[in-house]
């Protein structure tokens, strides 16, 4: 018997997969708990047009997403790190602090866990820094470190 799983059944399939298995453990195990429904015309109809909806939602998160790294591209945001006299900088930039400015100055709303930033910035300048928009798309923001220095 032909079966469209429902559900990811382990050793068998992933969700949306036709896979052959026998009649008794269609019937006794994958139907008996909803993990998948028989293969007939209409279902395999129903699977084809879920799976045509799914690629056209996908490709616009898609394009989304680019239109939206484009427009950070242009975007720029301005932060301030504490220097000592003699040059030395105390404490760092963070991706928190990235984005709770980003929020401020140019009103974006980011997860800082989409931020690519291996290491707080220590050094005053300007950075590229990637945001991980879509699994295929990733964008980049301008960000100025300027140099405070620091009374004592």
């Amino acid at each position: 018997m032909q079966v469209i799983l429902i559900e990811d059944v382990k050793s068998l399939g992933k969700k949306g997969e036709i896979v052959k298995v026998s009649d008794g453990y269609a019937n006794n195990f994958i139907l008996k708990k909803n993990l998948g429904l028989e293969a007939t015309p209409k279902n395999l109809n129903d699977l084809k047009l879920q799976k045509a909806a799914e690629a056209k939602r996908a490709q616009e998160e898609y394009e989304a997403a680019q239109a939206y790294a484009e427009e950070l591209a242009t975007k720029k945001i301005v932060l301030s790190i504490k220097v000592g006299k003699n040059g030395r900088t105390f404490g760092s930039v963070s991706g928190k602090e990235i984005v709770e400015e980003m929020k401020k100055q140019i009103n974006v709303s980011i997860d800082k866990k989409k931020l690519v930033l291996p290491e707080p910035i220590k050094t005053p300048g300007i950075f590229d820094i990637p945001i991980k928009l879509h699994q295929k798309v990733t964008g980049t923001i301008k960000v100025e470190i300027k140099e405070v220095i620091a009374d004592k």
